[in-house]
């Protein structure tokens, strides 16, 4: 398993479904769509994300660390 940061080639919207897959070792595909299955839930899903965007180091800034 790599290190959770949000890659910089790859990302749709925010990068953090694309860090996801690549933490899990799933396809960036796979886990977008996890998400948005999950979105029929209830639940805090997009809070989640925006958090994780903003949490999440960019992976350039991540290999300065």
């Amino acid at each position: 398993m790599s290190s959770l940061a949000r890659p910089t080639h790859g990302r749709m919207i925010g990068g953090v479904c694309a860090a996801l897959a690549r933490r899990f070792g799933t396809s960036a595909t796979t886990m977008r769509v996890i998400f948005l299955l999950s979105c029929l839930l209830p639940g805090p899903q997009f809070l989640l994300y925006i958090a994780l965007w903003i949490l999440l180091p960019s992976q350039e800034k991540a290999t300065t660390w």
